[in-house]
């Protein structure tokens, strides 16, 4: 099975890339799985959803801890499920807390969660960001400018061993790039 990540800042393409991989991965036979966080259907989304919507250091916590437990029920409930398990948001939301604690849990997560050699950030600046996230009704706790460029800074750091993207071009470039990183992969992993 593959265990896919698609991580990154709001509006960097997460969502897009994911169902660009999804199709990829479908329309060679293979079945696939695709979990987006925080996820629509479970109590523990719900909650970090609305946390995310919040302000204040309550639902900062809120936010973090029920998006850790809607990342851990969907490995649980899915990982080994399908060819193929995308998973778009995943460890790198911790890059919203303190760095030291985010190095922290970054490590006892990948203890017990699955890491692969499928892991993607994909960056952009946080003035993109806020650029890409105009259109939207809503607006999280952490969109905007300075946050955001706290938890690029965190999230890069958290990423040493990923393969960063930059998004900053087309979406087709983008996927291109991914596609050649996911052949190579494919391949080393065949030989093996």
């Amino acid at each position: 099975m593959r265990f896919i990540v698609i991580d990154g800042l709001d509006g960097s393409g997460k969502s897009t890339q994911a169902k660009l991989i999804e199709k990829r991965y479908l329309s060679q036979g293979e079945s696939v799985i695709l979990r987006e966080h925080p996820s629509t259907d479970n109590d523990y989304g719900l909650k970090a959803k609305k946390a995310l919507l919040g302000r204040g250091t309550i639902n900062r916590i809120k936010a973090s801890v029920y998006y850790a437990m809607d990342v851990i029920r969907s490995v649980g409930k899915y990982n080994g499920q399908a060819d193929n398990l995308i998973m778009v948001r995943y460890l790198i939301g911790i890059a919203y807390l303190p760095l030291p604690l985010a190095k922290f849990l970054y490590w006892f997560f990948t203890i017990f969660l699955p890491t692969s050699d499928y892991m993607f950030f994909l960056d952009l600046k946080a003035e993109e960001s806020l650029r890409r996230m105009s259109p939207r009704n809503e607006e999280e706790m952490f969109e905007n400018k300075d946050d955001l460029i706290k938890v690029r800074k965190r999230a890069m750091k958290l990423a040493q061993g990923w393969h960063v993207i930059n998004t900053i071009s087309t979406i087709e470039e983008v996927n291109d790039k991914i596609n050649t990183i996911l052949d190579e992969v494919d391949k080393n992993h065949s030989s093996e």
